[in-house]
């Protein structure tokens, strides 16, 4: 019998333990793997639409709800590849910015539950998410992945931003350092569309990284202290670090607060009145509802 989407899905969710995605395993569980509830949870996508890709009665899913899926089930690149192509869909291709987080970073980050963490790819869209970086900024799940990139969100006065509510930050070495990431990028993905779309978009429309860019700004990423004003706690100051992966292009975005603080004593309120647990899968990818 040949393999289909549905097949290969049900296969690699089975195989992944409710650990690994920061649940534990409670005793009296049935299921080995994932349930498809959770599958779809993680992915975004409605759980009768995973449930008609499993029985081959969605045939025909969009690249991105199919790269939401292999990152959700932790796929290696190459199962990730085969995914693509039992769907009926190229990979994707050499020369082109990757959206995939591997399956460490996902472990690492289901284990960090209790703080607000956000996956970027190498041109600063971000990704995924834990729940207490919804709590801290707001869901991004309502944004369009156009939305949720942060080099827009930093230069275009017009963008809706990542955050629901002011961040401020002193200094502009973010700027300078997000300039140079995308003209790093630019060099390593020069066929990327995307990549080149944004560029053009922000040289038209921000003159100050116009300026930037042509003088070749350099830049690289320091911790730097920010204070968010949230409308259920009001003024919350945080440390920002910004964390690579080595070997692949993902960035990850830590905020984290002083012990015994205030503002630590504010952010585990957002934490329980949000009902994060410190133990909450990544928010998804994907964010439409076939």
């Amino acid at each position: 019998m040949d393999e289909t989407l549905g097949t290969a899905l049900r296969r690699w969710r089975d195989r992944l333990s409710p650990i690994d995605i920061g649940r534990s395993s409670r005793p009296g569980r049935r299921a080995t793997g994932l349930r498809r509830e959770e599958l779809a949870e993680l992915a975004g996508l409605s759980v009768d639409y995973v449930v008609r890709l499993e029985q081959g009665r969605a045939t025909s899913p969009s690249a991105q709800v199919v790269a939401s899926l292999a990152r959700a089930l932790q796929l290696e690149p190459v199962e990730r590849d085969y995914a693509y192509r039992l769907a009926g869909l190229l990979p994707p291709q050499e020369g082109t910015i990757s959206t995939h987080v591997p399956a460490g970073v996902q472990r690492i980050l289901a284990r960090l539950g209790e703080f607000p963490v956000g996956v970027f790819s190498t041109d600063w869209t971000l990704l995924s998410w834990t729940p207490a970086w919804a709590a801290l900024l707001g869901d991004p799940s309502a944004r369009t992945p156009v939305e949720r990139n942060l080099v827009r969100a930093v230069f275009d006065a017009g963008s809706r931003g990542l955050a629901a509510w002011p961040v401020l930050q002193d200094g502009d070495a973010l700027r300078s350092a997000l300039v140079a990431d995308l003209r790093t990028a630019l060099v390593e993905y020069p066929r990327d569309r995307g990549l080149n779309d944004l560029v053009a978009e922000l040289r038209s429309t921000s003159a100050e990284f116009t300026r930037l860019w042509d003088e070749g700004a350099v830049g690289r990423h320091v911790s730097a202290r920010k204070v968010i004003v949230h409308p259920q706690v009001g003024e919350l100051t945080c440390d920002c670090d910004v964390l690579t992966v080595p070997g692949s292009d993902i960035r990850l975005i830590v905020y984290t607060v002083a012990a015994g603080s205030v503002d630590a004593e504010k952010l585990e309120f957002l934490r329980v009145t949000n009902g994060v647990d410190g133990a909450s899968p990544l928010g998804p990818g994907v964010f439409s509802t076939p």
